[in-house]
């Protein structure tokens, strides 16, 4: 047939896969590696049974409870969809019935373990369906990362709290595509496939022109043949359904529910309904359908089947009524597509995938009024860019394998013998790629908030005590020391009012403008500088963390009995756990080390060692001054919390050094001086 001569594929199959290798790694190296990430997707298993089956009962499997009972698949008596909490077909209610003679307890232990196979099964096919040729080390590696990223994602997560069937329509799809012999055998698991998801059904014209039509027409009647079977069986349900419904709109909830990430769903938020909406769902549905199917047989000519399909159920989901989260795996299956001609760009549409799918939508972007249609459609965002406009490269290309790379300074040696230096450390002198930057600035910032917030057990009040018996044995560090000058400066401040509103002021706002400008300095003008200058930021505000952690302290502000006056957020209200609106926000007692002097002091010392001119260095070295005269005048600092900054910051610098060597144009100089250019002999 025409696919198996153009992807080399059997023609009964779309992918029954052979490993080709250009390469022999080392295998004790790569066998460890496999070995390692088996045992996280062991540990990641165990984690998910833990989580769920220690949860108490009528919390954890909720939707697999409401299926059972006396009554039929739910505790109601009459049709299915009296109650919202069953999403899905009559078919799939009908496949349910069989269960409701289950023992409860026995039924939940079944389905979770059973999730995870399936789940085991999934990431085992998708990783057999890479597209070829690809090399050993992918080969190994590729079931565990799989299924590894498919234990993490929210839908599967979801799935196993919630105790739903969304794996098993993709399950019997991937089997129908890349397991299944004979046409007839994949139009069939497909078939069911959609008579459990319908949207499922846009597989169909995939099938039908990439010239298996025999699986095509094989999957209308599996799904015509489950659907009126259902119909025969629970006619009501089956009406109420199909036409009450309109296949399944709102069910589970409104469908303009944040959680039904679809097409319909993004219209009804943004405050369209009635006629227009329905109008403009169909054409823009329509026009998705339409690009999307040209794309994926483009892609499964090019041999990239696993795109394909993922294309077609990127599909599937933005022009389905209601898409809830745990129907989103489709997305995820994505991320083998390879988009970027630069080895810089590579990484941008696969570590996106991953976040997305993996992390809230507010760790991914900041909750600003004006990102809201973007945050709450950001699963159908990345749906609808996989179906229509991502640019996957075709295997043809000649970036396919291999990426125009990236620019590295000369090698350097490792400062010891025994730490080399961090291969993902490299000195590379041009710029990364500007949306990854942002994309990981991003979800590192929202870890960071919520490692800080978690340093006090979650609350603010869980620490109080402890941090405030940390911060008297501060205090009396400081009076053996007589630098105890907090309670001088801070006074002596609030008596003049200018002095007082320019420390509140740069207390308010330099503490994240200033490093952020540094940095898209660096990105614009010096690209092999910002690299080694944002390596040292992370490597000292990951340190602090720790410091929060283990040593949560009060600042002067927040020393009850001590008098000290808040002069940048007012007075606080000892007489509750939480010391006003903004403790509720993030944790008032990460005061060791400072952060607001330790970033100040990161962005001296970047504009003191690049600035060309002599007055640009004094300023930046004046911006970590004025910045340790605020924190300590406003009471938000003890002098000590400063110097815990400088100490972060410094060992920001020295292990940025110590794993990458010296900046690219120190090297590159050095370089030069070892290998003086020879004068030319006259004959």
């Amino acid at each position: 047939m025409a696919n198996a001569e153009r992807s080399g594929r059997p023609a009964e199959a779309f992918g029954a896969t052979a490993v080709g290798s250009t390469r022999t790694p080392s295998r004790t190296p790569l066998r460890m590696t496999c070995l390692a990430l088996w045992l996280i997707v062991a540990a990641l298993a165990a984690r998910q049974v833990t989580v769920v089956l220690g949860t108490p009962r009528g919390e954890r499997l909720t939707d697999l409870e409401t299926w059972v009972g006396p009554n039929g698949v739910l505790h109601v008596t009459g049709s299915l969809y009296h109650s919202t909490r069953f999403t899905g077909t009559p078919f799939g209610g009908l496949v349910l019935k069989p269960l409701t003679r289950a023992a409860e307890q026995a039924l939940g232990w079944g389905w979770t373990f059973g999730t995870l196979l399936l789940v085991v099964a999934l990431g085992l096919i998708a990783a057999r369906a890479l597209p070829q040729p690809i090399g050993r080390r992918t080969a190994l590696l590729a079931a565990p990362v799989a299924i590894g990223l498919l234990m993490l994602s929210l839908p599967v997560r979801n799935t196993l709290w919630l105790g739903q069937t969304s794996i098993v329509p993709v399950l019997l799809v991937l089997l129908g595509c890349f397991v299944a012999h004979g046409q007839r055998t994949s139009g069939l698991l497909i078939g069911v496939a959609a008579a459990l998801q319908p949207t499922l059904l846009l597989f169909t014209p995939l099938l039908w022109f990439t010239g298996r039509r025999r699986a095509a027409l094989s999957t209308g009647v599996a799904f015509a043949v489950c659907s009126g079977l259902a119909w025969t069986a629970m006619p009501h349900d089956s009406h109420t359904y199909w036409v009450h419904h309109m296949a399944g709109v709102g069910l589970g909830g409104r469908a303009d529910d944040l959680g039904n990430q679809s097409l319909h769903g993004a219209l009804l938020r943004l405050g369209l309904n009635g006629p227009l909406e329905i109008v403009l769902l169909l054409t823009l549905g329509a026009a998705v359908a339409v690009l999307a199917l040209r794309r994926a047989v483009r892609y499964f000519d090019d041999g990239q089947l696993l795109l394909a399909v993922a294309i077609t159920g990127c599909a599937a989901i933005v022009v389905s009524p209601a898409a809830w989260q745990h129907q989103l795996l489709w997305v995820l299956l994505a991320v083998v597509g390879r988009a970027g001609r630069r080895a810089s760009d590579r990484y941008v549409w696969p570590v996106t995938v991953v976040l997305v799918m993996t992390l809230p939508a507010r760790m991914m972007l900041p909750d600003m009024p004006s990102l809201d249609p973007l945050r709450t459609n950001l699963v159908l965002v990345a749906a609808l860019a996989a179906a229509t406009a991502v640019p996957f490269l075709s295997r043809t290309s000649p970036h396919y394998q291999s990426p125009t790379p990236a620019e590295y300074a000369p090698a350097a040696p490792a400062r010891f013998r025994h730490i080399p230096l961090a291969p993902f450390l490299r000195r590379v002198l041009t710029r990364p790629n500007l949306l990854l930057e942002l994309l990981l600035l991003r979800v590192t910032y929202a870890a960071y908030s919520q490692v800080r917030l978690a340093a006090t057990g979650g609350s603010i009040s869980a620490g109080r005590a402890e941090a405030e018996e940390n911060g008297r044995q501060i205090l009396g560090l400081e009076r053996a020391l007589h630098i105890d000058i907090e309670h001088w400066a801070n006074h002596t401040v609030v008596t003049i009012d200018w002095l007082r509103n320019f420390f509140d002021f740069y207390y308010g706002s330099l503490h994240f403008a200033a490093p952020l400008t540094v940095l898209a300095l660096l990105y614009w003008r010096r690209p092999a500088d910002y690299r080694w200058a944002r390596s040292a930021l992370g490597i000292a505000t990951l340190l602090a963390l720790v410091g929060f952690w283990l040593y949560p302290l009060a600042p002067p502000r927040l020393m009850p009995t001590l008098g000290f006056i808040d002069t940048v957020h007012g007075v606080q209200d000892f007489s509750q756990p939480d010391y006003g609106t903004l403790t509720a926000l993030t944790n008032q007692y990460a005061a060791m080390p400072s952060l607001h002097f330790g970033w100040s002091l990161w962005c001296g010392v970047v504009i003191a060692v690049l600035a060309r001119r002599w007055w640009i260095k004094v300023l930046g070295l004046l911006h970590p001054l004025f910045t340790a005269s605020a924190i300590v005048t406003t009471a938000n600092h003890w002098v000590l919390d400063a110097a815990g900054g400088a100490v972060v910051v410094g060992a920001g610098f020295a292990l940025t050094y110590l794993l990458s060597g010296p900046r690219a144009a120190t090297a590159a100089a050095a370089e030069r001086e070892r290998t003086p250019t020879r004068k030319p002999v006259r004959s």
